[in-house]
């Protein structure tokens, strides 16, 4: 066992990247920031930070704080995360330079997100990355990760609805990944924000995007280099 796996090359249609822990890393950002919101509405931040990553803040509040949990209070809260914490998200290596190849050669894909519009924007714009034309936010769906949903609406936001549709899904949560999986997509499984043993239903795990490459292709594929998998037995 071990990230032990000889360079393998698979294809796609398209891919669905999830935003943090994926794309991008805000943990210590999301730590102070529900520290903050947990004080505010009454709530321990600690039992808050115990279930949050890869959800909805929404699923979150519905739990633990009904009384705050509607939209509006929501994109307001998830919008100053960025605002006040802008220095401490740092862009997951090799992120950027998947998403600029895959932009550059005009492949499809799109960010599906538990964060809000807000959120995500502001992620975006503070570490300057790339903006997707397609994405599904936590404002899209009525149920979040893990229900498939979200990435349901991804594919067909990328024109890649059909159960033929070969679509990998990115992720570093246990919801995130169920949620791809049931989406009927591959699943790359990052070890960005959990240990190794909570993303084994992931296709491939991986440590970070510098081990994805993507390499040239035929017509309108998305083929991927993924090296030093983690061998699972």
């Amino acid at each position: 066992m071990g990230y032990t796996a000889l360079p393998e090359t698979v294809t796609f249609d398209g891919v669905l990247f999830d935003m943090d822990g994926t794309i991008i890393d805000s943990t210590s950002a999301v730590v102070k920031h529900w520290h903050s919101v947990g004080n505010e509405i009454g709530v321990d931040p600690e039992l808050i930070l115990q279930t949050s990553h890869g959800r909805r803040s929404m699923d979150i509040l519905r739990i633990l704080c009904p009384k705050k949990a509607n939209w509006e209070y929501v994109c307001h809260m998830e919008g100053l995360l960025p605002m006040n914490y802008h220095q401490e998200a740092v862009e997951i290596p090799g992120a950027r330079s998947l998403l600029e190849h895959i932009i550059a050669r005009k492949h499809k894909w799109a960010i599906v997100t538990s964060g809000t519009v807000p959120l995500v924007v502001g992620w975006l714009d503070v570490l300057k990355l790339p903006h997707p034309e397609h994405l599904v936010t936590a404002e899209s769906v009525e149920n979040g990760k893990p229900d498939p949903s979200c990435y349901i609406m991804g594919r067909e936001k990328i024109g890649l609805a059909a159960p033929s549709a070969r679509v990998v899904v990115v992720e570093d949560s246990p919801a995130g990944i169920e949620a791809g999986k049931a989406a009927g997509c591959k699943v790359i499984g990052l070890v960005t924000s959990h240990v190794v043993q909570d993303v084994l239903g992931a296709d491939w795990i991986v440590k970070d995007l510098s081990d994805v490459r993507l390499i040239e292709g035929p017509g309108e594929e998305v083929t991927l280099e993924i090296s030093n998998a983690f061998v699972k037995s």
